[in-house]
């Protein structure tokens, strides 16, 4: 079974529309797909339709921006209810402040002689509150300063480099919390991407299961796969459930849907005992 649990929208920061994303990834035999979109809920009503439309198999998700010990994570909520008025609630306040953030990047970008940054990041979002690093890489590579998105990223956008705002997101605990009361599972996303040293990706890992936390991104996109075997060993020593994303964002930017090894078959993944 080919399962793909980690995915964008142009309800965030992806490139295609929610149905487009659920037909493409039928045409490439995804058989469970799950949309998760930061911070954001607006798109899975219609990649539901399209998923009913294509027969697979959709599963209700978003991806929860964090702020941890000075470090931005990503937790990943699946199958949760989309109605939840404290998911809702929470999610609402995670997207205040996105404008003015996006501002600073652009000011950042304008001291390295980067011109209409802000301008040129909200042409690329469909909806303007959820502007983000993704549609300033995409400004980057149309107007010819990098030559793609993941070089975008290399060059300017992360922590050190021009463009790189911190902003303050939801606590750890308050997106285990609002997952938890929209009866979904938590999963870390790409825990590779974080550069955190192993005690404190131990420390991490403690309070993400003591605050309800259930998976691990195992086999995603940014991951190597000598990565791979490492989250493979910390899903297994912390008691964590296994997961499996590309975390598509769009055509011939990285990873594509469904694109990825299966799980080790040792690992126990997350969609264990999900039913039909």
């Amino acid at each position: 079974m080919r399962v793909d649990l980690h995915c964008h929208s142009t309800a965030s920061d992806g490139a295609l529309e929610p149905a487009a994303v659920v037909e493409r990834a039928a045409a490439r035999g995804v058989d469970v797909l799950a949309l998760t979109d930061h911070d954001q809920l607006d798109g899975l009503a219609e990649a539901r339709e399209a998923a009913h439309a294509a027969r697979i198999k959709f599963v209700d998700g978003v991806e929860i921006s964090v702020s941890w010990r000075g470090t931005t994570l990503h937790v990943l909520g699946l199958r949760v209810d989309p109605t939840s008025e404290l998911l809702v609630d929470g999610l609402r306040t995670v997207r205040a402040g996105r404008l003015e953030r996006a501002r600073d990047m652009a000011r950042s970008l304008d001291e390295v002689g980067i011109a209409g940054s802000f301008e040129g990041a909200l042409q690329q979002a469909e909806d303007p509150a959820m502007v983000g690093r993704t549609h300033f890489a995409r400004y980057l590579v149309e107007i010819g300063a990098v030559p793609d998105v993941r070089g975008a990223f290399r060059r300017y956008l992360v922590p050190g480099k021009p463009g790189f705002v911190p902003h303050r997101w939801a606590a750890l605990g308050e997106a285990l919390g609002w997952i938890r009361a929209a009866g979904g599972h938590a999963v870390l996303a790409h825990p590779g991407r974080y550069g955190l040293s192993a005690g404190a990706m131990d420390e991490l890992l403690r309070e993400f299961c003591g605050g309800g936390g259930e998976g691990i991104e195992v086999v995603t996109g940014s991951h190597s796969p000598d990565q791979y075997g490492l989250f493979a060993a910390l899903a297994t020593h912390h008691g964590l459930a296994a997961s499996r994303g590309s975390d598509f964002h769009g055509p011939a930017e990285g990873v594509e849907l469904g694109g990825l090894p299966a799980l080790d078959p040792r690992l126990r993944p997350i969609w264990q005992g999900w039913g039909p």
